[in-house]
């Protein structure tokens, strides 16, 4: 893959990501805040307005707020750099791994763009399950985080067993 070609893979997934994440996030501020919870799908898809100071699952919303912004936006930021960075110039990645690691950097950046403009919170509005059983709510940049991490682990195995997958040269 030559270097400009990885440079629009990772620019385009990232303005993609990024932007859809940004986009749908408005609209559930604008539409869901103040609104009952709507199901679609026979309750299979919710749509749930929810701010969360915290991670996955919450998970850090009860650390005090300095805590929460050296680690959340300042580590995040440090993290989304270093994941881009690697997309862009780490010579020995496939190109599924250059997806897969701009896609978790997408991820980590949409979710840091809405705690820096939003006092540590990220807007969530997504639910989806059967019956009782159902995830958290989450948001786009979550599926893109996810959908990172499945591709890299995917691809990863493959890579190992048959190693030429790697880039040729940078050219």
């Amino acid at each position: 893959m030559r270097k400009l070609t990885r440079f629009l893979v990772v620019a385009t997934l990232l303005l993609g990501c990024v932007g859809c994440d940004q986009v749908t996030k408005s609209f559930a501020r604008v539409y869901l805040s103040d609104a009952p919870t709507t199901s679609f799908l026979h309750d299979t898809v919710r749509l749930t307005y929810a701010e969360n100071s915290g991670a996955f699952l919450s998970f850090g919303a009860t650390l005090s707020n300095l805590a929460r912004v050296v680690i959340f936006q300042a580590g995040v930021g440090f993290l989304v750099l270093g994941l881009i960075c690697t997309a862009l110039f780490w010579r020995g990645l496939s190109r599924s791994h250059v997806v897969a690691i701009t896609l978790i950097g997408a991820s980590g950046l949409g979710n840091l763009i809405d705690r820096v403009l939003n006092n540590g919170l990220v807007t969530d509005f997504l639910n989806i399950g059967i019956g009782q059983v159902r995830t958290g709510i989450f948001n786009i940049a979550d599926i893109v985080g996810v959908l990172g991490v499945l591709i890299f682990l995917v691809f990863h195995n493959s890579a190992t067993a048959a190693p030429n997958h790697s880039f040729e040269a940078d050219g």
